[in-house]
């Protein structure tokens, strides 16, 4: 069986870390703070002082850290996963960042014998927590086919998109239909509240038709209760949107959707809304139309 390792325990880390665990893998575990190391290490891990540490221990090496520096400097810093590589060990990034950077660092990982799979995830904190995300795939092939059953415990879908960089490209993808649903979302609750209609009896009249979406299946019934805590957070969504509109300029892509899309973004951010959900785009909406969504005085915990 596989020896594991997995750095960058936050929201998502740690519930996938956990999902590896009690598949039966080995799992050694490092993060930048102390208490997410100290959980896991009590249901059976190994904790590590360092990225290097860690990948000198295992044969895989996952990572899920917010944005591309972070990535990098774990990766290539001082006491990073490549001054513990050796010969065979496969590098698997969860995070979400810039195509372009994810190529670079598999060819400096190859280097020193490290296959690199871009593995970036879909499905936010519930599906982390149930194992059920979507995983998309960039990299060799036979790194993919190795680190498959460590897959397997993470999510429902596997997909391998291409070489390195191509499941990058994918999650970025992914984030534009993502940012779209939760701006478009917001603007129709909006719409009907303001026009007069309960836009709760508009939700279940639509849902079931065209525009039937995970988005609209699943966030209503939060933002209809009061509940904009994240799942995903708004600071994130804004980070992935500025991935995709820096790789657009890379390769001359006109995306005038995405560049609204992240202006409300960036504007949660400004506002102090960057740890709410990002479905709480919502309260930009809200700010613009002067109308702010009706709430049930219950909590909805989901």
């Amino acid at each position: 069986m596989l020896k594991v390792g997995y750095i960058g325990l936050g929201l998502m880390g740690k519930s996938i870390a956990r999902n590896i665990l009690k598949a039966g893998f080995p799992l050694v575990v490092h993060n930048r703070s102390r208490a997410a190391v100290d959980e896991l290490t009590a249901e059976g891990a190994s904790p590590a002082s360092s990225p290097a540490e860690v990948a000198r221990q295992v044969d895989v090496v996952f990572t899920n850290l917010p944005d591309t520096p972070d990535v990098e400097k774990v990766v290539l810093g001082a006491d990073g996963i490549l001054d513990g590589a050796h010969p065979g060990l496969i590098w698997v990034d969860n995070s979400t960042i810039r195509p372009a950077a994810a190529r670079t660092l598999s060819l400096r990982l190859a280097e020193r014998g490290v296959l690199a799979l871009d593995a970036p995830v879909s499905g936010g904190d519930i599906g982390a927590r149930d194992g059920t995300l979507t995983i998309m795939v960039g990299g060799p092939a036979e790194a993919l086919e190795k680190v498959m059953p460590v897959f397997m415990a993470m999510g429902k879908k596997v997909t391998h998109v291409g070489e390195a960089g191509a499941g990058q490209v994918a999650k970025a993808a992914n984030q534009i239909m993502v940012a779209a649903q939760m701006v478009a979302m917001g603007e129709l609750l909006i719409f009907a509240q303001k026009a007069g209609v309960d836009p709760q009896r508009v939700v279940e009249a639509i849902k079931s038709g065209a525009a039937q979406c995970w988005t609209l299946d699943v966030k209503p019934p939060r933002l209809f209760a009061g509940n904009r805590a994240p799942g995903f957070k708004a600071y994130m969504q804004a980070k992935d949107l500025n991935i995709i509109l820096e790789t657009a300029r890379e390769y001359g892509i006109p995306l005038p959707s995405a560049a609204v899309d992240a202006q409300l973004y960036n504007a949660m951010l400004q506002n102090g809304m960057g740890e709410l959900d990002n479905s709480a785009v919502i309260g930009i909406i809200e700010e613009l139309a002067g109308e702010r969504l009706n709430t049930k005085d219950s909590k909805d915990t989901e």
